[in-house]
């Protein structure tokens, strides 16, 4: 459902944004605007986001090589890194660049009321487009806030992409005010305020995406919630006397890693601990289907503190 959501998600964005891109470009070339430039910049930079997403979807689905034994999971968090680095470069430095030059050096806007309309028809897309993230994204982020969803969350597509629409209707509506101001005051240097605060909108959601992807590409444990359905697997288990020792990792959104070391009843021979193990392992992946790498090791409990923190 994640994965299916995400690229529903990424798709309707790609298409917004591809159309209010062209509508953008063309309302700048007719009214001069330095907001509707930035705009323009900002909805190339998110259409080219939404196509390395969808890049880093499929490429993540190529089958383990000898050189990548597990696989290429992480190239849906590596692309999505590029994504904010791309927010940044191409969105937030040119718009603040756009901004200070039109701050020092202002002229007037031209088809004021056009801009407006493009503007307007950028909002109602910008909408739908958000809608849909918001709502796939309903879908498995639970009871926890959005505050919380973009941090913690696994599948870097939805966060990803909702964070781009939010920022764009905000940009949206931050060039509308400066363009109406302009206008109402008769002083094109709001259209340039209007631009730098773009820019720094945009920087702050790329500085905020290229936090939590770093943290995925180093390497995340699985929620805690699924920990803790791990950990129940695990100790539930017939034959299974403790958890000495249990890691985990998502090696991919859909992908979770789990190590563990556990005693086992001493008078168990090699076939009653081997079918144990199978046992455990099963359990683990009826809880927690993610969990499709598990390496399991038997071992004897010497008194030491029991870890449990991945």
């Amino acid at each position: 459902m994640a994965a299916g959501g995400g690229m529903r998600a990424i798709v309707a964005a790609f298409l917004a944004n591809l159309g209010i891109a062209v509508a953008k470009f063309a309302g700048f070339l007719v009214t001069s605007s330095s907001s509707m430039l930035a705009e323009s910049i900002h909805s190339v930079a998110d259409t080219s986001n939404q196509g390395l997403l969808m890049l880093g979807h499929r490429r993540s689905r190529k089958d383990a090589t000898d050189i990548h034994q597990f696989g290429y999971g992480r190239e849906r968090y590596f692309w999505s890194f590029v994504v904010a680095i791309v927010l940044f470069f191409l969105g937030s430095a040119f718009a603040i660049f756009e901004g200070i030059e039109k701050i020092r050096h202002p002229h007037e806007i031209e088809s004021v009321y056009v801009a407006i309309i493009i503007l307007v028809v950028g909002i109602v897309f910008e909408s739908g487009s958000f809608l849909t993230a918001t709502r796939e994204a309903n879908l498995v982020r639970g009871e926890r806030g959005w505050v919380e969803f973009i941090r913690h969350s696994r599948s870097p597509e939805l966060p990803v992409v909702v964070l781009e629409d939010f920022g764009a209707l905000i940009g949206l509506v931050l060039a509308m005010v400066a363009v109406v101001l302009s206008r109402l005051t008769e002083d094109p240097v709001w259209d340039g305020f209007g631009t730098l605060l773009i820019g720094v909108l945009l920087g702050v959601i790329a500085v905020v995406l290229a936090i939590e992807m770093k943290s995925l590409l180093i390497g995340e444990s699985a929620t805690a919630k699924d920990r803790l359905a791990i950990r129940q697997a695990l100790s539930g288990t017939e034959g299974v006397r403790r958890i000495i020792h249990k890691r985990t990792q998502h090696i991919g959104p859909d992908e979770i890693l789990v190590a563990a070391k556990l005693e086992f009843a001493p008078d168990m021979d090699v076939r009653e601990t081997a079918a144990a193990i199978d046992r455990a392992e099963a359990a683990v992946r009826a809880a927690v289907p993610a969990a499709t790498l598990i390496y399991i090791e038997p071992d004897l409990y010497r008194g030491e503190r029991e870890t449990d923190a991945g």
